[in-house]
This record gives C-alpha cells, structure tokens and sequence, in this order.
C-alpha cells in the first residue's frame, strides 16, 4: 500500500508539474492563424538631451523581447503583419530629493518613447502608445558612471509596458 501511494503521489506530482511547465503566459494576446510577421522601423532620439547609445540598446530590447515572447517571424518589410516605429521623446534629468545644505542628493532620469503599433491585420488594434519610466541615483554619482546601468534597466521597463499595451493587448 505504501508503494502505491508514493506511485500515485509521485504520478499526481509529475501531472501537475507538467502542465505548469507546458503553460507560458507572456502576456501575448495573438492568433497564430492570422499573425506570422513583425517588423521594426528606426526608433531615433528626439529628444533634448541625446545619449546615442541608447536608440540601439531600447531597439534591440523591443526586438529581442517580441520576436522572444511570440512566435512571430521578424522581417525587414513595413506591410508586415505587425509593425512597431517610434521615437524616444524625452531624456531627462531632474533633482527629487534637497538635502541640508539645499543641494539635490537624489537625481532622476526620466526615458519617453512613443510607440507607433501598426497592426496590418486589423487596422481597429493599431495603437499609438506613449510611456515613461525613471529610475533615481544619488547625486553624489556621476551621470556617466551609471547611465548605461539606468538605461537598460529604464529600457527594459519600457518595452515591458509597450508589449504589454500592444502584443499583450491589455
């Protein structure tokens, strides 16, 4: 009886396990049957200030999240089935936190984008999405000793957001 038990439990375990594991939610909201192709156009920085290596680093994270969290066939076509283009609007920083001597001890940089959702399929899904996201550093720090950790951390909310609100459809 015990080795029957420990079979039943072990056959329940391996069930539950493998249906956990063959379920994914992404947060993709797509039928396959109508969707096979994505496209990105250049997504330029329109902004005031301008830190270069960002455009390359937020395109490759938009990239590499949808063509990893769908099952999409990236293509270098506009009419494909869906298409992502934009600019990144805004690249700011800000003073948020005064300390004794009435100097900034906390700064915040702020990343824009604005994304153009075309969806080719069903022109009513197209979406013009506009998100932001900042993160805070001390301000004893220099702006060049962190902003390439601020902005991947920044980037990879944004295109979070933007997958959530378009592909995600929430």
């Amino acid at each position: 009886m015990r080795t029957t038990t420990k079979i039943l439990i072990a056959l329940l375990v391996m069930a539950i396990t493998q249906s956990c594991i063959s379920y994914k939610f992404n947060g993709a909201a797509l039928d396959y049957n109508k969707y096979k192709t994505v496209s990105f156009g250049n997504i330029p920085i329109r902004a005031a200030l301008v830190y270069p290596p960002l455009q390359q680093l937020f395109q490759n994270k938009l990239q590499d999240v949808v063509t990893q969290q769908t099952r999409l066939q990236q293509i270098d076509n506009p009419n494909s089935d869906l298409r992502f283009e934009g600019e990144i609007t805004n690249y700011s920083l800000s003073p948020q936190a005064v300390g004794e001597n009435a100097y900034a001890t906390r700064t915040r940089l702020t990343i824009s984008v604005r994304i153009r959702y075309i969806d080719n399929v069903n022109d009513a899904l197209s979406n013009d999405v506009t998100v932001s996201a900042y993160r805070d550093f001390d301000s004893n720090q220099l702006l060049i000793d962190v902003q390439d950790q601020l902005c991947e951390e920044i980037s990879a909310e944004l295109v979070d957001l933007i997958f959530n609100q378009t592909v995600g459809n929430w």
